[in-house]
Formats: C-alpha cells, structure tokens, sequence
C-alpha cells in the first residue's frame, strides 16, 4: 500500500447473477454480485477504515447520506424524509416528492471521474495512485449452474467502468461518488439519500413556485446524473404530490420529463 499498488492477482473476480423479479429469459431481471478472493477483501478493510475515517474526521459524507454508513439505517432515511414531509403539510405547504432510481449505478461508474473527487477530498498522492491501482485493469467472468448443477463460466473480460459490487470498498467509494449531488441542487430542495436511491421532497405555499421549483430542480438533478455519466431508469422513476384529506389534488406539469 505504500508504493500504491494494489496486486494484479487480487483484481480477478466472478460475477455470479442474483435473479430479482420478472422474466428470468431477462438479462436486466439480474443482480451481479462479485465473488472476490479472500485476500483482496482483507486489503480492502484497511483501505477502507483508513478512508472513512478520513471522511469522518473530516465531515466529507454530507448528512443527506444515510447508506452504507456508521449508525445509520434505512428506518433512519424513512422517518427523515416522513418529518420533512409532515413538517411542510403542517406548515399548509403544497409539498411535491421525486423519487429517482438509477439504473446499475454501481456498474456506471466512472473511474477518471471518481478518483477526481477523491483527489478533491484529500485522498491524494500515494492513496489516490493506490485507488488508481485497485480500479484499473480488473477482470471478470461470469459463474452459473446449469441445470446438472455443473459449473460453467464466460471468458474474463476487462472491466472498464463500474466499482465491484459485493466489494468492501465498492458501497464506500460510491458514496464518495454521489456525495456531491446535493451541493448541485437548489436550496428549495430537501434531499434525502440512501445509496443510489434519491428522494427529493421540494414544498412551497404557493402552488405556481412548487411547480416551478420542481421543474429547476429536476433540472438540475438530470445535469448532475448526465454530467456524472450516471443514468436514470425513468420507469421506475416516481413524482408524487403529497396532501392532507383536505387539500385538493394538483397537477404539476414537469417540463420534459
């Protein structure tokens, strides 16, 4: 680790599909875990706790971010972004939500772009050629069983973007990745995150500003993902309008999306 090489034998990995929903003939219907050598992992701890806390000590990961993190949780994430929606209602605030799913974010990830903002967080130098040397020149192949149960692989292919997922380091440096997305957004914005899952919840008392407020925040939030080479699964996508029994339903017509 002092010389900034992570070895060339540790950065093979096999890919085994985990099956989700849907028709099974469907490649995207599956989840790609990284079966990853032992060794590698136990590098990758201390890689990892040397750069969280570096992260924590330095107050980096915005608060906005409730993965994969220290005394965190999805039920955490949940009452967050239940309060803010209830504190706005109880204010007699129109209150809109965006909800956007990206599609295989972890495998979309830009290396350059990546060890960009680590050297932009101060892991520079040695650390950053280190983290060069674990993404660079990695290899793949896929694993299933046939129906015998018989093991039968794909040839090992270059893994040219993307961070490993089933990985030690993968969930961490994704947040690193991401972490920047609420300094791009309006202030009208209340950002909730948890991993790649983003919930925008945006409220104003007048109906006409929500809905132009919700426009330029979309806006923003698509530059962001363009610029980032990340890309969004618009059907999974969810734009709700939040209300009491009292208030009326409105329709927020989003330009373009």
């Amino acid at each position: 680790m002092s010389t900034g090489i992570f070895p060339d034998r540790l950065k093979f990995s096999e890919v085994k599909p985990l099956f989700k929903k849907g028709e099974k003939t469907e490649f995207s219907n599956y989840h790609p875990i990284s079966l990853l050598n032992s060794f590698s992992k136990i590098i990758e701890k201390i890689i990892y706790r040397r750069i969280y806390q570096h992260l924590t000590e330095n107050n980096i990961l915005v608060q906005e971010q409730f993965g994969f993190r220290e005394k965190s949780s999805i039920d955490i994430a949940t009452f967050a972004l239940l309060n803010t929606v209830l504190s706005s209602l109880d204010k007699k605030h129109f209150v809109g939500g965006v909800f956007c799913n990206l599609h295989k974010a972890f495998d979309c990830v830009n290396h350059n772009i990546l060890l960009t903002k680590l050297g932009f967080y101060g892991i520079s130098c040695i650390a950053n050629q280190l983290m060069r040397s674990y993404l660079d020149h990695r290899y793949q192949r896929v694993v299933i069983n046939d129906n015998t149960n018989s093991k039968l692989t794909s040839e090992c292919e270059l893994v040219k973007h993307g961070v490993p997922q089933g990985s030690i380091l993968g969930p961490l440096l994704f947040l690193i990745y991401i972490n920047d997305l609420s300094k791009t957004l309006s202030s009208v914005a209340e950002l909730i995150l948890f991993a790649d899952d983003t919930s925008i919840v945006i409220s104003n008392i007048n109906s006409d500003e929500l809905t132009r407020n919700m426009n330029l925040v979309m806006k923003q939030t698509i530059n962001w993902f363009q610029s980032n080479l990340l890309s969004l699964n618009y059907i999974k996508n969810h734009l709700l309008q939040f209300r009491t029994k009292k208030t009326k339903g409105n329709e927020y017509p989003i330009n373009g999306y």
